[in-house]
């Protein structure tokens, strides 16, 4: 017989933070890739690419229901997408001389960072107490 998982204060309270976490990164994302620009400057086409980050967390959050261990699952998977971004802008020299490859790997790195931390925040939600 499946047990029904029962959150606590501590769960809940894990899994608000990690959808903050989440929101505000992917926000911020859309907005400095629109806005500024992570790679050369505004409206530099390579830019484009960090759609697919976004991608990767939207059809990871809808299969997985917002549910938090698949959530970890999405988070991570927007977290190595942005990666690829990163690796494929360094690889093909993209944004110079405006973006060099410190900028875009600290920039990139910010990201991955922040949605390497909500899913672990997704995966303190999901931690079953005793086991």
């Amino acid at each position: 017989m499946e047990q029904r998982f029962m959150p606590t204060h501590a769960n809940r309270t894990a899994y608000r933070s990690a959808i903050a976490v989440a929101v505000v990164a992917t926000l911020l994302l859309i907005w400095l890739s629109l806005g500024v620009g992570l790679i050369g400057r505004d409206g530099d086409p390579a830019n484009r690419m960090y759609f697919g980050v976004i991608a990767v967390g939207a059809i990871g959050a809808l299969s997985a229901r917002l549910r938090p261990d698949g959530m970890v699952r999405a988070l991570l998977g927007m977290a190595l997408a942005q990666a690829v971004v990163a690796a494929i802008a360094l690889a093909r020299g993209l944004g110079l001389p405006w973006s060099g490859p410190a900028e875009i790997l600290l920039l990139n790195g910010i990201f991955i960072a922040l949605f390497c931390c909500s899913a672990w925040l997704f995966r303190r939600a999901a931690h079953r107490q005793g086991s």
